[in-house]
């Protein structure tokens, strides 16, 4: 089977976001993540924009953020300007849909902790079940209702617990 020469994990995770400011203080002041730095603005009159980043040609970023999380993951968080914007963002159910997922030692205590912050929280944490199997999950939405998820697995998830891995074609 062909594999990417020399991929060794994720480096980051990027998203966009209507107002920098609401964001930086969610990642922050709930999720405790890090503030790093901030870049930009980022502005092109050739087509650089939409050669390099899939974005119209007239697409400006304002400015990004990062933030370290959980001491690995890096977000980072554009503030972009577009005439051709979507101010929606996709559900996961939509092409590109997407969430993160933040692993938790205690679900039911981090669920508790983001209720009492106001944040949403998608129904009530699910047990997994199949390979799964261990688990428990719960959405939730970040103030401009990109969806994130935590995860717990303190004692392992079935399909780690039950041998090799299988290559998914069964």
């Amino acid at each position: 089977m062909a594999t990417l020469p020399g991929l060794t994990g994720v480096d980051h995770i990027g998203f966009t976001v209507p107002d920098l400011e609401q964001a930086r203080r969610f990642l922050v002041e709930v999720l405790g993540c890090e503030y790093l730095y901030s870049l930009g603005p980022f502005e092109r009159d050739d087509d650089w924009m939409a050669e390099h980043l899939g974005v119209g040609p007239r697409a400006v970023m304002r400015r990004l953020h990062l933030f370290r999380c959980g001491g690995q993951a890096i977000f980072e968080v554009f503030h972009y300007e577009a005439p051709d914007q979507d101010p929606h963002p996709p559900r996961n159910s939509d092409v590109g849909g997407h969430h993160v997922a933040l692993y938790v030692e205690d679900l039911d205590v981090a669920v508790d902790y983001l209720r009492r912050c106001g944040v949403t929280v998608l129904g009530d944490p699910t047990a997994s079940s199949g390979p799964s199997a261990g688990q428990r999950w719960v959405y939730f939405l970040a103030p401009w209702g990109m969806q994130f998820e935590l995860v717990s697995y303190p004692d392992g998830k079935a399909f780690d617990l039950a041998g090799p891995a299988r290559d998914g074609r069964d």
